[in-house]
């Protein structure tokens, strides 16, 4: 049987700061994977939960990169976490990518036709239809 760890890292300073936030987004999140999927598509039923994914790690870039109000430190603790996603934000820090929601979008083998998502076209673009 496998140890119990019983002590926890000590979160850094400035943590009581965003955990509100944070909180309330993996509230958000429950509620998204206990929503039922029942007569939705299979990708339908996992937007919402991509949606928070993404919040939560805008949320912490944000906060560190844009308005510098959290330390390396705490930053550092979040990605090493998992509270966001390190991997998504190393793409927003790359020119073309800003807004890129989610990994999957530059992932061009999970689509029929090998293209790109919708967030990756430029919104002068894409074609407005009513």
């Amino acid at each position: 049987m496998p140890k119990v760890r019983r002590t926890r890292k000590k979160r850094p300073d400035g943590w009581e700061l965003i955990e509100p936030t944070l909180e309330e987004l993996d509230q958000k999140m429950k509620e998204a994977e206990r929503e039922s999927h029942e007569g939705k598509r299979q990708v339908e039923a996992l937007w919402p939960i991509f949606r928070i994914h993404h919040q939560r790690s805008r949320y912490i870039y944000d906060l560190y990169y844009r308005r510098k109000a959290i330390s390396r430190e705490l930053y550092d603790y979040c990605l090493k976490e998992r509270i966001a996603d390190q991997n998504l934000i190393a793409k927003w820090r790359k020119q073309g990518y800003e807004n890129l929601c989610c990994l999957r979008c530059i992932q061009a083998r999970d689509t029929n036709f090998g293209t790109n998502c919708v967030c990756r076209v430029p919104k002068s673009k894409l074609e407005e239809v009513y």
